[in-house]
């Protein structure tokens, strides 16, 4: 086990070009979304979304301000959207949250009231988060790459290549996106892409510092 898991890291690679002839297979596909989605996130609120996004129209639109996107809107086989909930949806008191713990934690009345003052402390008193909406916003934000790494590393282990994002100008491509009906602004805001599917190329060798230079221990 602990041989497949370095394997697998040390040959996992950010994919430079696509095979646009290949197809990730549905069932490798919804793995990698069930490993998103059963990602752990503060106090279990997944303040995230994830939007396949296969319309040809709005990838176009979207390429001229995603170039870090841009190989992989070209080639990849699946195109994701990693939306962030903002603060209308994430504040202590919000009717998402209730939503939450009522629906989906299923917490007693008792338990619910105790976890709410929980978090409303923890907004205000060590986040600071209740005057700043952009701090909320990245708050979430934060969050949403943990089902990203989780993305990353469930397509490596399925043996299909992959690509994190952030190369684009969020202001344009959240405008197409909401221009589209894609975004709604009020509850989100654009977090990251990922793009999987099957390399045109071979890649680099990996780098990196030594497990000595980026650790430290302390006793």
């Amino acid at each position: 086990m602990r041989e497949l898991i370095l394997d697998t890291f040390n040959n996992r690679y950010t994919c430079k070009g696509y095979d646009n002839t290949k197809k990730v297979s549905d069932e490798d596909f919804r793995v990698i979304m069930e490993a998103a989605r059963l990602s752990p996130s503060s106090m279990g609120l997944e303040p995230w979304k994830f939007v396949l996004l296969n319309n040809k129209d709005i990838k176009e639109k979207i390429k001229p301000y995603s170039w870090g996107a841009e190989v992989s809107l070209d080639g990849a086989s699946h195109f994701v959207l990693i939306l962030a909930r903002k603060q209308k949806d994430m504040k202590y008191d919000s009717d998402y949250v209730e939503y939450m713990m009522n629906d989906i934690q299923h917490f007693t009345d008792e338990l619910r009231t105790a976890r709410k003052n929980k978090l409303k402390s923890f907004q205000e008193d060590d986040l600071k988060l209740l005057e700043n909406d952009r701090a909320f916003f990245d708050w979430s934000c934060k969050q949403t790459y943990i089902p990203l790494a989780n993305m990353l590393t469930a397509a490596a282990l399925l043996g299909v290549d992959s690509t994190p994002m952030e190369g684009f100008d969020k202001e344009k491509v959240e405008k197409v996106l909401i221009e589209e009906g894609v975004l709604d602004p009020e509850h989100f805001g654009l977090a990251t892409m990922i793009a999987f599917g099957y390399k045109n190329r071979e890649h680099r060798p990996k780098t990196r510092r030594s497990l000595e230079e980026v650790m430290e221990v302390v006793e």
